[in-house]
């Protein structure tokens, strides 16, 4: 507790996450430290600027207690093994952590493709006929993803392509999790309108009134801003 460097940590500590800390204590307790006068107690401590990150009880049952944070810096401190131990287990965690986010990525992924193979049966047994050649088949195929493009992201493939010249894949490769999940919920929802015989003009409309909907509902979900903020960050990890 006589260290300059501990007190700056448990101080900072302090700061961000206990709002009664009283910081004109701390910068005397630390303009203090180091000196061969200084001595400071968690008593003290915790007393004077009301600190919450450590607790210390007098007495047969007392000691001093840390916060987890507060704690493995302290142990980092006194032991090197420890500390070593410690930065191994991050980077396990984070593995695993980045190994989850991939498999909820590739989940919706699939699941979009999936949903796809069931939107391009409907397609096939509703809209093609049967004298149609391949060439005309695909256009169809085409032009129906393309309407999916448009109720969502409000431009086709190659429109996007156009803006885009430089981007590696396709739009919905572009795509964030929020619009793969409600790109999934469309081809499913477009393959009952389908069978419904619904014109495309009509579920076009209903399509992107269900797109917007739902993209806002999703939007403001914290699950789902967590799983997309984590999937934005994770390369930043060592």
């Amino acid at each position: 507790m006589r260290s300059r460097s501990t007190i700056e940590f448990i101080g900072l500590w302090e700061k961000l996450c206990n709002p009664d800390f009283k910081p004109l204590e701390f910068e005397r307790f630390k303009n203090e430290a180091g000196s061969n006068y200084f001595v400071l107690s968690p008593q003290r401590w915790i007393e004077t600027t009301n600190a919450k990150g450590i607790i210390s009880k007098s007495g047969r049952y007392g000691g001093t207690y840390a916060h987890k944070d507060i704690a493995f810096e302290f142990a980092s401190w006194i032991s090197s093994e420890f500390k070593l131990y410690l930065i191994v287990e991050f980077q396990r965690l984070k593995a695993d952590e980045n190994t989850r986010l991939k498999l909820e990525w590739n989940l919706q992924r699939t699941l979009a493709k999936v949903n796809y193979h069931i939107h391009t049966d409907a397609i096939k047994e509703n809209l093609i006929p049967t004298e149609l050649t391949g060439q005309q088949i695909n256009f169809i195929y085409a032009s129906e993803a393309d309407m999916l493009n448009m109720a969502l992201f409000g431009k086709t493939a190659k429109q996007w392509r156009e803006t885009n010249p430089e981007a590696e894949g396709n739009i919905r490769d572009s795509a964030t999790i929020e619009q793969l999940v409600v790109l999934s919920n469309m081809e499913s929802i477009n393959s009952v309108l389908i069978h419904r015989g619904i014109l495309q003009s009509e579920r076009l409309q209903q399509l992107n009134k269900i797109a917007i909907t739902q993209m806002k509902s999703l939007v403001s979900n914290k699950q789902v801003k967590q799983i997309s903020a984590e999937k934005k960050i994770k390369k930043n990890f060592i």
